[in-house]
């Protein structure tokens, strides 16, 4: 079985194709009538341009010895490197072609090798492991550093795989066909070259590939809207067009198979006209037919012959955020009766899903904390047993297959070390724990604590708190705090290994706050904070630095904020909107000018979710929050420290240049650094990862706890 993704995770935080491509300046240009008279740093968005880089260059020049040379910075990056190539790591399990494959990354292999074994094998404490494909062996004879996006594999028989490599960690990427039963790639197999793509199976000669295909079939923000069937030994100008979107789309057109293991297939196609609703049509070699489906309902799967559906929008009896079936037949003929399979209550929300040979697993987030049940479907529709897994903890689906009623769950918290669990989700059985991480962390000394702050509109927020026990309750204790607040992205407990060795091993506290714009509690939470209802974000992330401070957990002078991405767009408006409250705040690989973000990267697509300067009400909006332009000359501002990376083609780092030299045009202080490699994510390899952390773990050591002794 294969869940169709939603292209929203390849958006956001993590990795994937399917994005942006071409230059930024010549994505910016359809912006620059309204907006660069005022802007002086417009040149800073020619991403790799001669005079930006030098600039960066000498800006890394300033930051990196200020935080290298500080002594701490070797031991925090020791342990940070330590942790990330530690060979008792789980190694997470991926079920296909019979085996358990899994990328695994350490020292010897900072790239990565994928490699498998067999499943009774990987349930021991030391599995003999096979390599399929080395990353490191692979970039050196190629002369490139790969980076490992993933692999597409050809259902029901999963021998023949597309492989991702991303060159230095872009969402750009090469797929490259490979033999699983052969353990090599196909000679004058299929070959995508570098491009935002998205490639799917239909059969062992045939793909649905969305890329850019040349001029005008790429959006603004550099989806691929034209699809094209292509056949083996084909070049890619034979392919053939099966469906195109538009150019005025704000996502891209994309490919899934669904199958079950009894051989039904579904192959859908969405076409997203915004960045969270889409078209979806049901694809065979005849044409396209579209479904009456809502914009944000999605088919997620596949089991015994039902489609199985995530909604957030509210579809005839199904609220939103539920999950619900239909028969495949159903689907086929567009005439969908839709039925329940589990409805959320006010403050839960869906948190994963996994389908096996017969079973649907679930897992629900219940105030933050993880809950999972085994659904079986029959004539009186959906039963749900639940699954006894340790409480007040993080549980997550890492792997199932339709091929058996095998399945593998974490669970994880922040004191509480992620162990592996095997479920016959058949059989009744209580789950058994397989591995557990050796901790990486003296926690015994510390506890977590969960409270609620009351935000400007008395909405309740939820946060969680790890300190030591008996700290003095006086705001002396130094606290990093973080939140993401947007997408329906859920922030939820889990263990990190380098934020405790380097911080709470050191008597540093840790803040989650699990703000609105988030999904935490279903779609709801999430809608509260789109657009020009942004601001309650912000006051929700506010409320609970404030409710810190009346809980004399911390104070003013030992708070330290951070945040990636769009959680980096938080960070830049909260260091506008209330300098008062932090000292430190990191802002990572963010979106800074909300005024020009349309025109910058994959910003096109996010209208959605932040609205646009084409709006008049939108645009009056962004203009009052946008980082960027808010900064004022002579305000006592915190000094932050602000990274990104050069390689990072989704949200790009002009962002975070133009902010700082903003920040400097007003002799303000700042830290800047720009990373070469590892694109958005910044995961290159274990070193730049290791990096950044000591970087960002020695600012706010500086900041939060003083001079080294």
């Amino acid at each position: 079985m294969r869940v169709l993704a939603s292209m929203l995770a390849a958006t956001i935080l993590g990795g994937g194709a399917g994005l942006a491509s071409g230059t930024a300046l010549a994505q910016v240009a359809p912006m620059t009538q309204t907006n660069t008279a005022a802007d002086p740093y417009i040149w800073l968005e020619d991403k790799d341009g001669a005079k930006p880089l030098a600039w960066v260059e000498a800006e890394n020049a300033k930051t990196l010895p200020r935080l290298q040379n500080d002594p701490r910075y070797k031991t925090f990056y020791a342990e940070a490197l330590a942790i990330a190539s530690a060979k008792d790591r789980i190694p997470m399990p991926n079920q296909m072609f019979g085996r358990i494959y899994n990328f695994w990354r350490d020292a010897d292999h900072p790239h990565g090798l994928w490699r498998w074994t067999s499943a009774a094998d990987y349930a021991s404490a030391t599995p003999h492991w096979t390599t399929a494909l080395d990353l490191d062996a692979l970039g050196k004879t190629e002369g490139k550093q790969w980076v490992w996006k993933g692999s597409t594999c050809l259902e029901p028989e999963q021998r023949l795989c597309l492989v991702a490599l991303s060159e230095g960690g872009e969402d750009a990427v090469t797929y490259r066909e490979f033999d699983l039963q052969t353990g090599a790639f196909v000679a004058n197999g299929f070959t995508l070259p570098k491009s935002k793509q998205d490639a799917t199976w239909v059969d062992k000669d045939t793909l649905l590939v969305a890329r850019d295909w040349g001029a005008g079939t790429t959006t603004q923000s550099g989806y691929a809207f034209v699809m094209k069937q292509l056949k083996r030994g084909q070049p890619l100008s034979a392919a053939t067009e099966v469906y195109r979107g538009a150019a005025t789309d704000q996502g891209g057109t994309a490919a899934n198979v669904l199958t079950d293991e009894k051989g039904n297939r579904l192959i859908v196609i969405q076409r997203r006209k915004t960045f969270f609703g889409a078209d979806k049509l049901v694809w065979t070699p005849a044409g396209a037919r579209p479904l009456a489906l809502p914009d944000r309902t999605f088919p997620a799967g596949m089991i015994d012959g039902q489609v199985i559906f995530s909604t957030s929008d509210p579809w005839g009896k199904i609220p939103e955020g539920a999950i619900a079936s239909a028969p495949l037949a159903e689907v086929e003929k567009g005439a969908i009766n839709p039925t329940i399979v589990f409805a959320p209550g006010p403050r839960q929300s869906v948190d994963g899903m996994g389908l096996t040979k017969s079973k649907l697993v679930l897992v629900v987030s219940d105030n933050v904390r993880g809950r999972a049940s085994v659904y079986t479907h029959g004539a009186g529709g959906w039963t749900a047993k639940p699954i006894a897994l340790p409480d007040n903890a993080s549980i997550d689906v890492a792997s199932t297959t339709d091929r058996s009623d095998d399945a593998y769950l974490t669970v994880t918290g922040f004191l509480t070390p992620t162990s592996l669990y095997a479920l016959d989700a058949a059989s009744g059985a209580a789950p058994k724990p397989i591995k557990t991480l050796p901790a990486k962390f003296d926690a015994s000394n510390d506890v977590v604590e969960q409270f609620e702050a009351t935000s400007t509109d008395g909405t309740k927020v939820p946060y969680f708190v790890v300190h030591k026990k008996g700290i003095a309750l006086d705001g002396t204790t130094p606290t990093i705090m973080t939140a993401y607040g947007g997408f329906e992205v859920s922030m939820t407990p889990s263990y990190s290994g380098s934020t405790g060795k380097l911080w709470l091993e050191r008597g540093g506290s840790y803040v989650l706050a699990n703000i609105r714009g988030g999904g935490e509690f279903g779609p709801k939470w999430h809608d509260a904070g789109r657009k020009t209802k942004r601001q309650v974000i912000y006051d929700d992330f506010a409320a609970v630095a404030k409710d810190l401070f009346a809980r004399k957990l911390t104070s003013p002078a030992k708070l330290g904020i951070y945040g990636g991405s769009n959680g980096g767009l938080l960070m830049g408006v909260e260091f506008n909107q209330h300098p008062e409250l932090w000292k430190a705040v990191t802002i990572q690989v963010p979106l800074l000018d909300m005024i020009r973000y349309e025109g910058i990267a994959a910003g096109a697509s996010w209208v959605d979710e932040y609205g646009s300067v084409s709006v008049p009400e939108e645009k009056a909006f962004l203009e009052k929050i946008s980082p960027y332009q808010n900064i004022r000359k002579g305000v006592a501002y915190p000094e932050p420290y602000i990274w990104t990376t050069t390689k990072d083609d989704r949200v790009g780092p002009q962002h975070a240049r133009k902010f700082a030299a903003r920040l400097k045009e007003y002799g303000l202080p700042y830290l800047y650094y720009e990373d070469t490699a590892g694109g958005h994510s910044g995961d290159a390899d274990i070193e730049q990862g290791a990096r950044l952390q000591a970087l960002q773990m020695t600012y706010f050591t500086q900041k939060l706890v003083g001079p080294a002794k």
